[in-house]
């Protein structure tokens, strides 16, 4: 089993609001650089999306539970199919978006007990409780050639140190997307 964070980032390391949901100044940067940049398995998860499952905090599962369903293509046709994990402490009824459930409010807890490989995406609340538990095994980050300087960061300054190694690096649109496991201990 392996946790794979999935992120958009900014050139400067900011996650927050890439498709302008949250009304934040400089919101939407992703998607101002074309369709092309977010469109289809930009993260290249294959295999991992069709046997794992995706772990997601509420805000995120919000989103995307308006979004995913309503598409059809064969990108959405996988998004659609996975088992979903809703972190939330307040969250009860998953049936906006199909093979949804509630996992509680820890998300450390969570991953403990599952047995498919993780793939988190955006979510930073639950990605930064995981990079404290040590659970993150690869980052996949799609960097687009933005500068917000100001935001929440991907890695806070105050995070945990953690030494990545670069698997690969390849453009995607506008982005490049770079791929990170953990190094052996």
């Amino acid at each position: 089993m392996s946790v794979i964070v999935i992120e958009f980032l900014t050139l400067d390391g900011f996650a927050s609001d890439p498709d302008g949901s949250q009304g934040t100044p400089g919101g939407g940067w992703a998607f101002r650089h074309g369709p092309e940049a977010v469109a289809g398995d930009k993260f290249r998860l294959g295999a991992t999306l069709d046997e794992g499952v995706l772990l997601l905090g509420r805000t995120t599962w919000e989103l995307f539970s308006r979004i995913w369903p309503g598409r059809d293509d064969p990108f959405a046709a996988r998004m659609n199919a996975v088992p979903k994990q809703v972190v939330s402490r307040t969250l009860t009824d998953t049936s906006a978006w199909a093979r949804s459930g509630v996992v509680g409010g820890d998300p450390v807890e969570a991953v403990r007990r599952e047995e498919r490989d993780v793939i988190v995406t955006g979510s930073l609340g639950v990605v930064r409780a995981l990079m404290a538990a040590d659970l993150v095994d690869e980052y996949r980050l799609l960097t687009f050639p933005t500068v917000l300087g100001a935001g929440r960061r991907l890695f806070p300054d105050d995070g945990p140190q953690a030494d990545l190694e670069c698997v690969s690096a390849e453009r995607a649109g506008a982005a490049v997307l770079g791929r990170y496991r953990r190094t052996a201990a």
